[in-house]
């Protein structure tokens, strides 16, 4: 139904007398608001904000698209992956709808489908159903349609969510599968279309893309090709941009993939608690030109073993997942090969320490230009004979320990 048309001639929607201002394609434009029953909504399965969510519910049904046919099946699906995202922050606002009203007007398309404001529809269909009364959802109508408009209402979408009034961040994870599904899957925008669209430089968004990429190998490493979901309840997004980081400092090609492979292997079998900690630390390691090889070499064995247990699934689930993760044997063999590692780091770290702050204390004395002294007061004199005496006195005891 056309909520322009249909909508206002059944009463199902209310002109509000206010509007607000939009910019589409780079033109500001005031649009009116409307109040519209919610029976005349749905949400959009395109939002990026719930896109692992989407994704899972895709594959465990074995579907591509959502039959649209039953529209209060259909909000009731998406309405439980609003809810079970983010929780807290739909309690806090829908408690905050409740005490003052909707204070943010959402953007809809004319059919109903709401690009902005999936959140305040969820806490206005709770609050529906827990007083019985009628509620409506403030809201521009935009007279578009989403198979001819894709591109503009998506840059709309990014612009309006990513925008000051938007005080829910999105889960990193779904943040990157958004990334990677609208510029590298479906190319419905270019970098540069995408980056305008959030307000950052293509150069942060080209950051994004490659941690994107990042994320699909190891799906692809486990098994599991797409399959977002198991990334957002793997906790892996600070994992994945640490490798990231890693990967930069890593000249040679072979190097490069087997250390991706490496941490794409101690994530599956989670050898510690906390992961993202764990691979953090071993950043050092590829800091250290003195032991990164032989780790490397050590661990690359370790994760054929990895790989071997992989073969048993062809495709792999939490279900899966959860059983690689009872080979104890290869879980020890890895904590226990990073914590050496990272133990010779250290170790060398702190012998070299010495070294490094002698050659620090040698660059700041150097550094002094004598000619200032005939300018400076006798009482600022004093005072540096005073420290080069405390100097002289720490130096010696330098001297006798290194005699020992």
């Amino acid at each position: 139904m056309d909520l322009l048309t249909k909508g206002i001639e059944i009463k199902a929607v209310i002109p509000n007398n206010t509007d607000k201002k939009l910019v589409i394609d780079n033109i500001s434009q005031n649009y009116p608001v409307y109040k519209i029953r919610l029976d005349q909504l749905y949400y959009n399965d395109q939002n990026d904000r719930i896109a692992t969510w989407i994704s899972q519910y895709k594959i465990d049904n074995n579907i591509n698209h959502f039959d649209l046919s039953d529209i209060e099946n259909y909000n009731n699906i998406i309405h439980d992956f609003i809810t079970s995202s983010n929780p807290q922050a739909l309690k806090n606002t829908q408690n905050n709808i409740k005490l003052i009203g909707q204070q943010e007007t959402g953007v809809v398309l004319s059919d109903g489908r709401i690009i902005d404001g999936n959140r305040r529809f969820t806490c206005l269909r709770n609050i529906e159903k827990e007083t019985g009364k009628t509620q409506y959802f403030e809201a521009i109508i935009l007279d578009h349609s989403i198979e001819n408009n894709a591109k503009q209402i998506k840059m709309l979408e990014l612009m309006l969510q990513h925008g000051v009034d938007e005080k829910i961040g999105y889960n990193p994870i779904d943040r990157l599968v958004g990334i990677y599904n609208d510029i590298i899957e479906t190319k419905l925008l270019t970098v540069e279309e995408y980056a305008n669209s959030v307000n950052q430089t293509p150069a942060e968004i080209k950051v994004e893309i490659e941690k994107a990429n990042l994320l699909v190998d190891f799906l692809d490493f486990i098994n599991s090709p797409k399959h977002f979901y198991l990334a957002r309840t793997m906790n892996i997004t600070e994992s994945l941009k640490d490798l990231h980081v890693m990967l930069k400092k890593v000249k040679d090609d072979d190097k490069r993939e087997d250390l991706k492979n490496i941490v794409f292997a101690e994530l599956l079998m989670q050898p510690v608690g906390d992961m993202n900690r764990y691979i953090r630390k071993i950043k050092k390691i590829v800091d250290s030109n003195k032991f990164f090889n032989n780790f490397i070499d050590e661990q690359t064995v370790i994760v054929e073993k990895v790989c071997d247990e992989l073969e048993k699934f062809p495709k792999v689930t939490n279900k899966e997942i959860a059983k690689i993760r009872t080979n104890e044997e290869i879980k020890r063999d890895f904590k226990h090969s990073t914590e050496i590692f990272i133990n010779k780091v250290d170790s060398d770290t702190t012998r070299s320490q010495p070294v490094k702050q002698v050659e620090k204390a040698y660059d700041s004395l150097d550094l002094i230009d004598t000619n200032i002294f005939k300018k400076i007061s006798t009482e600022q004199k004093d005072d540096i004979q005073e420290k080069l005496d405390m100097i002289n006195e720490i130096v010696s005891n330098i001297r006798r320990e290194l005699n020992v």
